[in-house]
This record gives C-alpha cells, sequence and structure tokens, in this order.
C-alpha cells in the first residue's frame, strides 16, 4: 500500500529584531493626586443659546465622577465620553452651584457653572444631567451637594485667617457685605427660568411640545443602564 500520508515539513523560525524599540509610556490622566468621591454613568447635555432658538444639545454619554483634590481639598466634575473618552464635562463645584430638577423628572437635574473647561478653555455652561434611574441621581444630588458645602467652608476658612484690623482701622475703614455679583444673578435667573419651563412639561413619545425660547423634546433622554 502506497503511504498517502504527506510529509509535514517545519518551517524555520525566523526572528526579526525590531528596528526602533519603543518604551512603555506612563498616560497621566491628571487624576492621579484626586480621590474619586462618585462614579455613575449618565448622559449630559448643554443648553445651546448660538442659534436662533435656544435648544438642549446632547454633550456626550459616558461616566461622570466627582474628584477631591488631595491637596488642596478641592472638589470638581469630570466626564469623559464612552470609547473616545474625550471630556464632555470638566469644572469646579462651588457653593453658589444648585441642582434643579429639570424637566420635572426625578433622574434629571440641571445647574450652571461659571467656567467649565471641556473645550480646554473656560466658558460659562447651563448643563444638565440625566441618569438611568432615580437612585443614581440621588446619589450624585447628595455628592454634589456636600461638594458645595465643602467649597463653601474652604472660603469660610480663608476668610477667618485674614489679619484682624485695630480699632481705629476698623472704623475708619468699614466695609459693606459684598452682594453677588449681576452676572451671578443673571445666570441664576436664567437656571431658574430655563429649570421652570422645562418643569412643566412632559415629554411624549410621538409629539413633543414646544415652548418659548425652549424645546422639551431636546431635554435629557434615558440614560442607557
Amino acid at each position: 500500500m502506497a503511504n498517502t500520508k504527506e510529509e509535514v515539513v517545519e518551517s524555520p523560525e525566523i526572528h526579526f529584531e525590531p528596528l526602533v524599540n519603543l518604551p512603555p509610556v506612563d498616560t497621566k490622566t491628571l487624576e492621579e493626586d484626586e480621590e474619586e468621591l462618585l462614579k455613575l454613568r449618565a448622559r449630559l447635555y448643554r443648553y445651546d443659546t448660538a442659534g436662533d432658538t435656544p435648544e438642549w444639545k446632547e454633550r456626550g454619554t459616558g461616566e461622570v465622577k466627582l474628584l477631591k483634590h488631595a491637596g488642596k481639598g478641592t472638589v470638581r466634575l469630570l466626564m469623559r465620553r464612552d470609547k473616545t473618552l474625550k471630556i464632555c464635562a470638566n469644572h469646579h463645584i462651588l457653593p453658589q452651584m444648585e441642582l434643579k430638577p429639570n424637566c420635572g423628572s426625578e433622574k434629571a437635574w440641571v445647574w450652571n457653572t461659571p467656567a467649565d473647561f471641556a473645550d480646554e478653555e473656560a466658558k460659562p455652561e447651563l448643563l444638565a444631567i440625566r441618569f438611568g434611574n432615580v437612585e443614581n441621581a440621588q446619589k450624585f444630588k447628595a455628592k454634589f451637594d456636600d461638594a458645595r458645602i465643602t467649597a463653601l467652608n474652604d472660603e469660610k476658612g480663608k476668610g477667618d485667617d485674614t489679619p484682624e484690623k485695630s480699632a481705629d482701622e476698623s472704623s475708619d475703614s468699614v466695609e459693606s457685605p459684598k452682594s453677588p455679583s449681576k452676572e451671578n444673578k443673571a445666570e441664576d435667573k436664567e437656571a431658574d427660568t430655563v429649570a421652570e419651563k422645562l418643569g412643566g412639561m412632559s415629554v411624549k413619545d410621538e409629539q413633543k411640545e414646544k415652548i418659548t425660547g425652549t424645546k422639551c423634546n431636546d431635554s435629557p433622554e434615558s440614560a442607557e443602564r
């Protein structure tokens, strides 16, 4: 009987030395000195007033974090988009920031920030965030409010560290209490107006109502769980 088995010829192992040796690169996220207080999945929106009709525009879906700096004690909000990891929100939490219900939903919040650095430059933004469930929305609010209190206490602490003036100096220069700036008042008024308008509307699946100056159909949709 003829041998039908084919002879297997072993190929020699060939090894090529790389032309260029690339050392491992340590990629920094600038979060190394920060403690993660909260991380939740959500969907973020910004209120765009650049067009003829102001409207909510989606800014990204991903994980939102609250990070506390180990040395400074400040807390910032950081959110990156899924897959691309591009930053869509990046700002410190300040005492004047207040979360307001968005579109009457228990899963969404809206707030105003005077300086968001998502686009690598400081921009005032009116933002809205929506979570997949009420529990996560409440967790976010609790940590957000804690960060506001921390920022307020830090401001008070810095004020207590200022040198005391003598009685004569105090009588000569008595400063009146500082009132909120016109810019902050305008931002708060805008946030209140948008939140109130959105709060009086409900989103329908087939036909969504419109109101003057805002569109509830552009309000935060359900974030993926």
